[in-house]
């Protein structure tokens, strides 16, 4: 079998052919799917090996000391003999993976061969196809849990075991220094304990990151954000624990530790970083200083970990095995996620490349999973995942006339309701209803009275209400928008739907493939498909007009959309992942319902990859006709720079748009229309959506974009997150 091993002597990193270790009494032997590189200290192992003799001895004090020890015992030679022998002999790597039990020892009866478990310890989680673990280092892997996600059971560990040394209480705020693999999970394992979370790192993206996943506020050390923000959330007193898990050879993370922590709070050591603890400032506050070793009771106990000799969970209710069966089983319920923590899945075969790219820091990475060949074989075997476009079903029985002919008297003006009123609502599709000729604004409804009556005074609405069954119960009420969170969407879509209405709801219409079905089982149930997704860049004037002058396309066409999000403000309830799904989620079928537009058809494939530690996105979307589209969604762009710039190219010419501000169209006899800049802010086609919109509830006429469409675009969306965890094209394929 192959093992990725290390000579620290020389620092030399290789894949050796080592012989399979057997399988003994009191544990299991298991084929490896996928292990988990430690960026932390696994890197800092790798760096130790390739300094010299002497930047050795300064990294490691305490095996210093003993080397001194032993020469006094044993004198010169012999010593010298030992050291270089220990140092001149390949050790192993990794310490955290998932795979199959291939072969059970005795006196094992809780798992079977083929059982998936999660495996723990520096001697026997290994970087190797096979590994014999003891039974109080693995744990069985819940149904559903994919490997590569157990593959983090160990490194969970030691973040749940530091947790548990702060003794978190409900309420509580806590301080987590280091927002790398180690701390981005004691921020999630803190906020799933309701403890209110701001992290500290230099580096932006992992706070951004922080923030997705659960911490209130996040900054650099060097800031006054990070202190504003804890002076905010504790009344000025301080947070209640900090969680060291930084490591390098600076001793700010500890004064930091003691400037923001309140009187008689728990400082908790995790990771290996300086610990000169200031003693006025600890003495003063009495600070309580703690440290977590590693995965719980039972570390470094061979008792335990080699004889297997369990600990009474009347004395010690969270061992190592325990503490690894319980992160796993937080991940299988969606309270911990560490698929956002996944920067790079590399091939076994590759890992000694892997490791010189961290090292030299051409791989920016949180977590670095390797993936054995026969995952790599079953990945490249399997059919390619497929996200299912449901159909759209229209009943044979009469429609009541909604898609062809008028549902009210043509005279009478279009009554609306809105469903929530927050920014966008007020900014970008109000203001143009509020003087709309034909068009009454008959009520809105929020969760608070308040802003409800804010809309009411503002805009006109002749009613304004927390009641959303009395205003699906209006008869005389013709439509409804959908402008509330994302989470919210299809439900509300369903139950207008099925109240009769025509609904205008704003991107996403789902979240989930679930939630689509939902909406189009209302369709099929009703009989009303009377549906609009705000999808309004297709009705944009500049972008019109430029595609009247593309004119008619025969040959296949390749287009590139460069979006520059930009980098969320703290607080932005799009940080939300956990109910409000991800940031593409909510935005990214804009782009794909424009490049659809442009390109005539829907979508066949979806391919999407990711950018490690940020939500930077690459979305390939093939077409029937061999066209692609490549979307580029990047939130790490400079703020100066233009967010949406377009570029379609087909038959000899190319279409230009740069951010709804300026087009251009170029042909093949190098003739070119470029539009005049346009004298007011860019116009991104709301005000041409509402009017197609309210034309077609006030004539009965079809909707301004098929059902079909939009429910296309909507598992294109959803097939960019399938996308990103399986690692493969995700086929939209038509249910029957």
């Amino acid at each position: 079998m192959k093992q990725v091993v290390q000579n620290y002597k020389s620092g030399e990193l290789a894949v050796l052919d080592v012989p399979v270790p057997g399988c003994k009494p009191g544990g299991v032997l298991v084929r490896s799917a996928y292990s988990l590189i430690s960026t932390g200290t696994e890197l800092m192992k790798v760096s130790e090996a390739g300094m010299s003799m002497l930047g050795k001895a300064r990294s490691r004090p305490d095996q210093v000391a003993k080397v001194v020890q032993s020469v006094a015992t044993n004198g010169v030679p012999a010593t010298y003999r030992k050291v270089m022998g220990k140092l001149d002999s390949y050790t192993p790597l990794g310490y955290s993976l998932c795979g199959v039990v291939e072969q059970v020892g005795s006196g094992i009866d809780d798992v079977k061969v083929g059982d998936l478990v999660a495996c723990a310890g520096n001697e026997h989680a290994l970087h190797a196809e096979l590994n014999w673990v003891p039974k109080n280092l693995y744990a069985p892997v819940p149904d559903g849990l994919a490997p590569r996600h157990a593959a983090f059971g160990t490194v969970g560990s030691i973040a749940m075991q530091g947790v548990r040394r702060g003794e978190p209480q409900l309420g509580e705020v806590a301080l987590v220094i280091g927002l790398g693999l180690i701390g981005q999970l004691v921020v999630q394992l803190l906020a799933a304990s309701g403890v209110r979370v701001v992290g500290v790192d230099p580096d932006p993206v992992r706070c951004e990151l922080a923030e997705r996943l659960g911490a209130a506020a996040c900054g650099d050390p060097a800031s006054t954000a990070v202190e504003a923000a804890v002076a905010e959330l504790t009344g000025g007193h301080g947070v209640d624990q900090v969680y060291l898990a930084a490591g390098g050879g600076s001793n700010q993370p500890v004064e930091l530790a003691a400037r923001l922590c309140r009187d008689r709070g728990r400082v908790v050591d995790i990771g290996k970083c300086r610990l000169d603890l200031p003693w006025n400032a600890y003495y003063e506050k009495e600070l309580d200083v703690r440290f977590s070793r590693s995965y719980g009771p039972g570390r470094y106990d061979p008792e335990y970990e080699l004889e297997g000799r369990d600990y009474p969970i009347g004395y010690v209710r969270w061992t190592e095995r325990r503490n690894l069966a319980c992160f796993l089983d937080l991940v299988a319920r969606g309270s911990v996620d560490v698929e956002p923590l996944v920067s790079h899945i590399a091939d076994f075969d590759d890992a000694v490349e892997t490791y010189q790219r961290l090292k030299d820091g051409d791989l920016k990475a949180v977590a670095v999973l390797f993936r054995y060949p026969e995952q790599q074989e079953e990945a490249g075997e399997a059919e390619t995942p497929a996200v299912t476009v449901p159909p759209v079903t229209v009943p044979a029985v009469p429609r009541t006339g909604r898609a062809s002919a008028p549902a009210r008297p043509a005279e009478a003006p279009v009554r609306l309701a809105f469903v929530g009123a927050g920014n966008y609502a007020t900014s970008m599709l109000l203001p143009h209803l509020a003087q709309r000729e034909g068009v009454a604004l008959s009520t809105v409804v929020t969760t608070t009275a308040l802003s409800a009556a804010n809309a009411k005074r503002k805009f006109g609405f002749a009613e304004a209400t927390t009641d959303l069954d009395a205003v699906l119960g209006d008869k005389s009420i013709d439509a409804v928008f959908v402008v509330t969170r994302h989470s919210s969407h299809a439900e509300l879509t369903r139950r207008a739907l099925l109240a009769g209405k025509a609904v205008f709801v704003e991107k996403p219409l789902a979240l989930t493939e679930d939630e689509l079905a939902g909406v189009l089982a209302a369709v099929e149930e009703s009989g009303n498909d009377r549906l609009q997704v705000g999808f309004n860049r297709r009705f944009a004037p500049l972008l019109q007009e430029a595609g009247k002058r593309f004119g008619t396309r025969t040959g296949p066409a390749s287009l590139r959309y460069l979006v520059n999000a930009g980098r969320l403000q703290h607080g932005s309830w799009y940080l939300r992942q956990g109910t409000e799904g991800s940031r593409f989620a909510g935005e990214g079928g804009h782009f794909i319902d424009t490049a659809s537009w442009l390109l005539q058809a829907d979508p066949v494939s979806v391919y999407a990859v990711a950018a490690a530690g940020n939500e930077d996105l690459q979305v390939v979307l093939r077409y029937p006709d061999g066209s692609t589209a490549t979307i580029s969604y990047v939130t790490t762009g400079s703020p100066g720079f233009p967010k949406e710039t377009l570029d379609l190219v087909a038959d000899g010419k190319v279409l230009r748009l740069d951010d709804f501000v300026r087009a251009a169209v170029y042909d093949s006899s190098r003739k070119r229309w470029v539009s005049s800049r346009l004298p007011k802010a860019r116009d991104k086609g709301q005000n041409a959506e509402l009017a197609a919109f309210v034309k077609a509830v006030r004539t009965g006429g079809p909707m301004p974009v098929p059902l079909e469409s939009l429910v296309a675009t909507t598992a294109a969306t959803l097939a960019v997150q399938a996308g990103l965890a399986g690692g493969a094209p995700v086929t939209l394929a038509r249910a029957r």
